[in-house]
């Protein structure tokens, strides 16, 4: 095993070349790593378990495509957090519901237009920032686990979240202006 008990790089290279049991052995290798940092990152243990197998089975089919053993490690946090994210994404969606009786259809179609552009301005915003804010703002992680999950210290983190916030709302307020008509050019 390589630094901190990830597979090492003999292991991988024989793993590249498609020897079954060592790609077996990076693959367990991985997995409490893999796991640990899914169980940090997703919203629900179910999600976290999900994430992480989605990581492995990726890690398994594609372990010949690894260029170096080094990347190991920031390729399956990187499948592992897309994967959290996305089970958060689908998590959040509010389906219209005939039992919405307390709000008129206005209001919801309202509520949802608005939704939309916050999840507009929040999808242009640089993916570190992003990926802080949905983190910190939408699953309500405490700031270290956010920053310890992203590998940042908490000063960096708080540093992105502000830049996030301050983006999303300018984005909102550039979206205001030209629904309102004050955009005229």
């Amino acid at each position: 095993m390589g630094e901190s008990g990830w597979p090492g790089g003999e292991l991988i290279a024989s793993a590249r070349g498609g020897d079954v049991d060592s790609i077996a052995a990076v693959v367990a290798g991985a997995h409490p790593h893999i796991q640990r940092f899914a169980y940090s990152l997703c919203a629900t243990t179910e999600d976290a378990e999900d994430a992480a197998q989605e990581a492995l089975i990726i890690l398994y089919r594609k372990v010949g495509m690894l260029r170096a053993s080094g990347a190991l490690a920031s390729w399956m946090f990187r499948i592992v957090r897309n994967e959290c994210l996305r089970r958060a994404r689908m998590r959040y969606r509010i389906p219209l519901e005939d039992n919405i009786s307390a709000a008129s259809a206005e209001d919801e179609v309202l509520r949802r237009w608005e939704a939309g552009r916050v999840a507009a301005a929040v999808a242009t915003l640089p993916a570190d920032q992003r990926s802080v804010l949905i983190m910190r703002d939408i699953q309500g992680y405490s700031g270290r686990m956010v920053a310890d999950a992203l590998g940042l210290s908490t000063a960096a983190m708080k540093s992105r979240l502000h830049r996030a916030r301050a983006a999303v709302q300018q984005a909102l307020r550039a979206s205001d202006d030209v629904v309102g008509g004050q955009d005229e050019r």
